[in-house]
């Protein structure tokens, strides 16, 4: 055997058993080792074959402006202080306008430097008198504001792919389309409403201090205390479960937040047997936190998700070391969510459910039925067609072509590639390209038999002429698929993907496989007719 023929024989072999071996957890999952799973996932079915949720999120993204206005306040307030300008109040107007009022125009003056050193995106837009005051109104830029937005809808996009991957959804999809909408689809997804509920909740984490003279009665009565705010505790019976609020009246002003979190995880109370999540601050947050817990001994700090107190001890010491925990009674799955979304971190502005389709499995078994149905069929009148019309050479296409459905289905476990309807489609047009490789290679190798060359001649001529035929024809198609990949979205990746892969086993299998069946087929033996 000649070295050439070995090396091939070698290759080939190589390839087919490591498809066998990649193939194999998706036809016998529950039969292999561990190791074999660890080492090859079986093949990811898409939205469309298994079944699982389809979202639209839209992002209310004027409130990602008014929390910067919010932030900016905070940042102006900070300022007018250090540098000693005196001032009424500084407050958020129609949204996206921050005022502040001072008492003569020498302050007045000195908050328009101010604000046009530091913050230069805010444009001064009117000058007023207001009962003896002075009011300085500032509005962000149009294209500021642009920019928040924009940024606002990639952000969600992250914070929601950080949530989606801890949540364990395999081969989810995400993708921002027009205006402020985000398309979500989480294949194989079992419990839609939990799915719902992590994705969209705001997860603003705030810690507040609570107002302890505040009078409850007359703050449900909305006679709330300047400066002060009313929030609802949670409460949940141990025993019966039932959950109830409880009025609490806290500090408008937000001392510490989630943004300066480091880490989240679920622990076990030991007292009352119940899950806790554990929250560890980063540097900045660490040293914030030891300095507000020093400043405010013995009083309440409201722990604020989402409006919702989710409790309010009472600071005994200084903490140092940035780290917390998170209370409420929660079930091990709320207690998981919570940690999940803490560490995703919060999203920049509200999301809403504009569109909520969930595929059943039902629907996609019958896809997939559908679809292996139609290979099966395409394969068999394949089969068919080339035994009868190329004899035994029709044979060796057919192994080539089995070679090629097992290579597809090897390299769409290794790449980790989502198997779709469209794919399904994606893998029949290619059984069709690689029958007409073959088809191409064995009509040139039947004209050189009509010239009356050896079979050998006969299969090298006719291969050599094919090649550039068949590398062009496949090559271009590949270019095609390979935008599609790049600029399509959804099942129309789906489908490039595996015409990508099947065009690339495809050419291996028609060219190199079915060559190397003919010359161990002629090695050593006097042929003089070939049967094709």
């Amino acid at each position: 055997m000649s070295k050439s023929l070995k090396f091939r024989s070698v290759l080939v072999l190589l390839c087919l058993l490591l498809s066998v071996f990649a193939i194999a957890p998706t036809l016998l999952r529950n039969s292999l080792p561990q190791w074999w799973l660890d080492a090859f996932d079986p093949i990811h079915l898409g939205l469309d074959l298994q079944g699982g949720m389809h979202l639209v999120l839209g992002v209310d993204v004027d409130k990602a402006v008014e929390s910067r206005v919010d932030t900016i306040i905070d940042q102006v307030e900070a300022q007018l202080r250090e540098k000693d300008i005196v001032f009424k109040r500084v407050e958020r107007r129609q949204g996206d306008r921050l005022v502040v009022v001072v008492y003569d125009k020498a302050e007045g003056a000195k908050v328009d430097a101010l604000m046009a050193d530091e913050f230069p995106s805010m444009e001064g837009e009117t000058f007023t008198d207001s009962g003896g005051y002075i009011e300085k109104n500032y509005r962000l830029s149009d294209n500021e504001i642009e920019n928040i937005k924009d940024y606002a809808v990639r952000q969600a996009l992250e914070t929601l792919r950080n949530r989606v991957d801890q949540f364990g959804v395999s081969e989810p999809t995400l993708q921002r389309q027009s205006d402020n909408r985000i398309l979500i689809q989480l294949p194989g997804v079992e419990d839609p409403e939990r799915a719902i509920s992590l994705l969209g909740k705001t997860a603003r984490l705030e810690f507040k201090i609570v107002d302890e003279n505040a009078n409850i009665q007359d703050a449900l009565a909305g006679k709330l205390p300047p400066g002060t705010q009313l929030l609802y505790e949670r409460n949940v019976n141990r025993k019966t479960g039932a959950e109830s609020e409880t009025p609490l009246v806290v500090k408008d002003k937000t001392v510490l937040t989630g943004d300066l979190l480091a880490d989240a995880n679920v622990r076990i109370d030991t007292r009352f047997n119940e899950p806790y999540v554990a929250i560890e601050f980063n540097s900045v947050g660490a040293k914030r936190f030891d300095q507000i817990t020093a400043a405010n001994v013995g009083k309440r700090m409201a722990i604020v998700l989402d409006d919702t107190v989710y409790s309010a001890p009472v600071i005994r010491e200084r903490i140092s070391g940035g780290s917390a925990q998170i209370s409420g009674a929660f079930t091990s799955q709320e207690a998981t969510d919570l940690a999940i979304v803490l560490r995703a971190g919060s999203l920049p502005a509200p999301v809403k459910i504009l569109e909520n389709r969930t595929v059943g499995p039902s629907l996609g078994q019958d896809s997939i039925d559908r679809g292996i149905r139609s290979i099966w069929v395409g394969a068999v009148l394949v089969i068919l067609a080339m035994i009868i019309y190329y004899q035994m050479s029709g044979v060796v296409a057919v192994i080539a072509l089995s070679l090629n459905l097992v290579f597809i289905a090897a390299m769409l476990a290794m790449f980790g590639a989502t198997l779709t309807l469209p794919g399904l489609a994606g893998i029949v047009l290619t059984i069709g390209m690689a029958v007409d490789a073959n088809v191409l290679i064995f009509e040139r190798v039947r004209e050189e038999i009509r010239l009356g060359r050896a079979p050998k001649l006969a299969l090298d001529s006719g291969y050599s002429k094919a090649f550039l035929t068949i590398i062009d024809a496949n090559l271009t198609t590949l270019l095609a698929a390979l935008v599609l990949f790049q600029f399509g979205t959804g099942p129309v990746r789906g489908f490039a993907v595996t015409l990508s892969i099947g065009i690339i086993a495809s050419l291996f299998t028609a060219i190199f496989v079915s060559r190397l069946i003919f010359d161990f087929y002629l090695k050593g033996r006097d042929i003089k007719r070939l049967s094709i």
